[in-house]
């Protein structure tokens, strides 16, 4: 891979944040992970030990535009990766201003202290995610594929949790139209529309990474909101009988972190005539709720998962990409598979337990 440059990390002391800093911080001529470490992810503020000993660590809010003057001051970056935000889909509905304010907010912070200065980044990488598509497309019987839109709450506590009739259609970037249905994914929209609109009249290349359900070994294990890989294995290590929301049969992508980072490097490494790209970044396979937990519940030996018929409300029924358009482009495909990226997982968190 050619030299980077000056890389600047927005949310670059978090789960993919560290792992990128392990694969590129030491051949980057210069590697700054600015990081506000929330306690909701961090339980000890204090620089993580996975963060790679070349990054410098700047502790600030992506908000707080005097911290941005005052990097700024001393860091002009040739590429920035945008990490820095607040992921939990269901938190968003009931704390909806911390969501756009750091999603939003943050990022147009972010450029109008390059602004002010008249810098502007080569490239910038954003850490899109899944959550834009919403439900995304089904097919009907018929084969007429369309957007079924939001599951209503009344609908879900009526137990009706699929759209009658239809199947879903895995998500593509350049085929499936961005219809978010939680507070979260609109929020991470708004953050592409933004970088775009940007990048576009400042002439910065800008990527797009849609991540699906990213997990492993270093993911934080105090977070409520870190993700249900994290949860069901800690739940099972206890002896704990997982709980399964709905009926079990939700469908996520799960990438494993390796995958993740890879495909992280692949985008850096890229020489593209296109200066604006989405990839999508997942295993490409979807797996239901139920397989998951049943998988994490065998190998600790723990009792069955159960259903409790419990729902969250702006969750979707399906979620899932299809690969083949991000490995043709990038000469990136997904390597580890569920199983083995379980194994690791449950290996690191008996290390860190």
């Amino acid at each position: 891979m050619t030299a980077i440059g000056t890389v600047l990390v927005t949310g670059g002391a978090g789960f993919i944040g560290c792992a990128l800093s392990q694969a590129l911080a030491g051949s980057a001529e210069r590697w700054v992970a600015l990081d506000s470490l929330h306690p909701q992810v961090h339980a000890e503020r204090q620089r993580p030990a996975a963060l790679h000993p070349t990054a410098e660590l700047v502790i600030a809010d992506v908000t707080d535009r005097a911290a941005w003057d005052a990097l700024l001051e001393d860091v002009r970056p040739d590429v920035v990766v945008h990490l820095a935000a607040e992921t939990g889909t269901a938190q968003s509905l009931d704390e909806s201003t911390r969501h756009a304010s750091v999603n939003v907010v943050g990022t147009t912070t972010m450029l109008d202290a390059f602004s002010a200065i008249g810098h502007t980044p080569a490239r910038i990488v954003l850490a899109g995610s899944r959550a834009v598509y919403g439900e995304g497309d089904w097919i009907d019987a018929d084969g007429h594929v369309f957007q079924p839109g939001m599951r209503s709450h009344r609908q879900l506590e009526s137990g009706q949790w699929d759209f009658p009739g239809a199947t879903p259609v895995s998500s593509r970037a350049d085929r499936t139209t961005p219809s978010p249905t939680s507070v979260y994914g609109a929020t991470k929209l708004a953050q592409e529309h933004i970088l775009r609109a940007w990048c576009g009249s400042r002439d910065s290349d800008l990527s797009v990474l849609r991540l699906q359900n990213v997990y492993g070994p270093g993911q934080s294990l105090t977070n409520p909101y870190t993700g249900i890989v994290s949860l069901f294995s800690q739940l099972a290590r206890r002896g704990e009988s997982i709980p399964v929301y709905e009926d079990g049969r939700i469908t996520r992508d799960f990438v494993f972190i390796d995958d993740v980072v890879d495909a992280f490097v692949a985008v850096l490494a890229e020489s593209r005539s296109e200066p604006d790209e989405c990839y999508d970044v997942g295993l490409g396979t979807a797996h239901t709720i139920m397989e998951l937990a049943i998988a994490i519940a065998e190998f600790h030996g723990a009792p069955q998962p159960a259903v409790n018929g419990a729902f969250r409300d702006g969750d979707v029924r399906h979620s899932a990409c299809e690969m083949d358009r991000t490995v043709d482009a990038l000469g990136w495909r997904p390597v580890w598979t569920l199983e083995q990226g379980i194994a690791a997982l449950q290996e690191w968190i008996d290390s860190r337990v």
